[in-house]
């Protein structure tokens, strides 16, 4: 996520009030959150409810409707009411705050794929069961509570807000603060088996995330610790510079790291001499080079901004094909903009989801606007994963508009990228999986159940438009490993699964944008000192909670430099 201030004074009524909690529970016997006496009684609870028992208001839709939002005028951030609207095509927020006064945002720019994104959910999850708050109100008391819908898809735990990079754009650094936050291993090692705790689904997918990750004095331990947790899925965000070295990656492979999720705004220097400061593509081009040799993946992830790199969304997609073998997908991050803006600066570089679809389609040709849907569309797929193995598994149930994406299966022989889309009626099958996850979690004759579901959505896959050498078995096989992190590199040979490359676009908001909808569904977690686990939308935006997390446990730069004399003598 990019982060860009500015001048001028907020432009943002009534004050809205969140629907309350369930009733209160006692602690779980390990002291850590709320905890019903009967994990079956309150599995078996209505979907209406989280499973401790507060109420899921189903998603608004339509246009024109009205959303819970915040004040974004630093200092406020009262919680308010939105009005959301269709004017020339696009979706547009306003709101306004009785102290503050009126803020008007471009929230998507293409109104006909906003209602295509919310026709195609497929309900609310039910959170944990064991969450860690009981709170009214929403987003200021985060924790996450009994309200929340959601259990944790991704994991982030920042290692460190040091960088050996000094981005005139980023959220999370030292420099700002001033003060040097960087847990011990210990600490970190607390806040994995914190994401072990939730139920019913285990954090299983963790990323350690910074400031800049790998400069952690104790890094490469912390991937030895995460490994030995058992997490299936360990991925680093980070600039690559480290990564750049083939023996620090190679080190890092071994330790236990999957994935490096990968700074990369462009595929010039000048894009990252605006971004970031200095020149960065030779270290890009070190770090795809050195994770070749160690056998891991790359995902690519570009933080876009009107004006200034949206030029680059096409050629990226073809830098990742040139280098299939390595990557695994894009993952698209529209600007978040911060601090005081008025409306005709945010515009200028205001950069939504359809942006993205767009730029896509007419700088690739690959795909087209149609080939797009929300990541949470494929949750039928993990349901009826579920449903047959008769243990819950890693679930997407984000809301409909924080995300949005296109899978593409590459040939073999060719590298051609044949959109999922041209060979396989998605909405067809989603509809059907989901219908058959429903009544294969009822069934007590799993096998039956599945040689069913097998026969019933073969009819909406074409082996005549699917990419060569793949048949149906292979396509179903592609899917599990999307979930299955193990299935999914179990065979590298390409005679499990086809290789696939996921385009997506991540849309993390910011105070003019925020929707509360929105952060309730969230998927993508931060794992904390204080024993929290809170929304990514929430702990960077919105009230920001990553600023009191970092004051709490952060110390001087004196400090910090003696603990390190300190270890050094140990």
């Amino acid at each position: 996520m990019l982060e860009v201030s500015g001048p001028v004074g907020a432009d943002t009524g009534a004050e809205a009030s969140v629907p309350g909690a369930g009733p209160a529970s006692e602690l779980d016997s390990g002291g850590r959150g709320l905890m019903a006496t009967s994990p079956k009684e309150i599995f078996n609870r209505p979907v209406d409810t989280t499973y401790m028992g507060a109420p899921i208001n189903n998603m608004t839709k339509g246009l024109p409707k009205e959303v819970e939002s915040i004040c974004p005028e630093p200092g406020c951030m009262k919680i308010i009411m939105a009005r959301m609207f269709d004017e020339d095509g696009k979706v547009w927020m306003e709101k306004t705050c009785p102290d503050h006064g009126y803020v008007k945002d471009l929230y998507w720019s293409d109104v006909d794929l906003f209602l295509k994104a919310e026709k195609w959910e497929f309900g609310d999850g039910k959170g944990l069961m064991n969450p860690m708050s009981e709170c009214s109100t929403c987003p200021d008391d985060c924790g996450i509570c009994n309200q929340h819908t959601s259990h944790t898809s991704l994991g982030n735990i920042d290692l460190t807000n040091r960088c050996n990079l000094n981005c005139p754009i980023c959220f999370a650094n030292a420099n700002r603060l001033g003060r040097i936050y960087e847990p011990s291993k210990e600490e970190i090692m607390d806040m994995l088996r914190l994401y072990q705790t939730e139920q019913p689904v285990s954090g299983r997918m963790v990323q350690f995330s910074g400031g800049e990750p790998t400069i952690h004095p104790d890094f490469l331990d912390i991937l030895r610790g995460a490994s030995e947790l058992g997490f299936s899925h360990i991925q680093v965000a980070s600039n690559g510079i480290k990564f750049a070295d083939e023996d620090f990656t190679m080190r890092a492979a071994e330790a236990g790291l999957h994935t490096i999720y990968l700074q990369f705004d462009g595929v010039e220097d000048r894009i990252y001499e605006q971004t970031r400061g200095r020149a960065l593509m030779k270290y890009k081009e070190r770090t795809i080079e050195a994770v070749r040799k160690a056998g891991i993946k790359i995902v690519f992830v570009p933080t876009i901004a009107a004006g200034i790199n949206e030029d680059q969304v096409g050629p990226i997609l073809q830098y990742a094909l040139d280098n299939i073998d390595v990557l695994s997908a894009i993952s698209y991050q529209p600007v978040s903009l911060t601090g005081r803006l008025n409306c005709e600066d945010r515009q200028k570089l205001r950069y939504t989801l359809p942006d993205l679809a767009r730029n896509v389609m007419e700088q690739t040709g690959y795909v087209t606007m149609d080939d797009w849907y929300p990541l949470s569309f494929t949750s039928p797929v993990s349901k009826i994963i579920s449903a047959l193995r008769g243990a819950e598994t890693v679930h997407i149930s984000c809301h409909p508009h924080c995300s949005l994406g296109t899978y593409l299966f590459i040939e073999q022989g060719t590298n051609r990228p044949v959109p999922l889309t041209q060979f396989v009626d998605v909405e067809g099958m989603f509809t059907e999986l989901n219908y058959l996850a429903a009544k294969t979690r009822s069934s007590r004759f799993k096998q039956f159940a599945q040689m069913n579901a097998f026969y019933k959505i073969q009819k909406y896959f074409d082996k005549k438009k699917a990419p060569k050498g793949m048949g149906f078995t292979k396509f179903l096989q592609t899917l599990d490993g999307f979930f299955d992190k193990n299935a999914g590199r179990g065979k590298k040979d390409g005679t499990y699964t086809n290789k696939t490359l996921l385009v997506a676009g991540m849309h993390f908001m910011d105070s003019y944008n925020y929707e509360l909808e929105r952060v309730r569904r969230c998927v993508v977690h931060y794992s904390t000192p204080a024993g929290k686990i809170i929304p990514f939308c929430s702990y960077n935006g919105g009230h920001c909670h990553r600023n009191a997390i970092e004051e709490e446990y952060s110390i001087t730069l004196e400090e910090y430099k003696q603990r390190r004399r300190e270890a050094a003598q140990n």
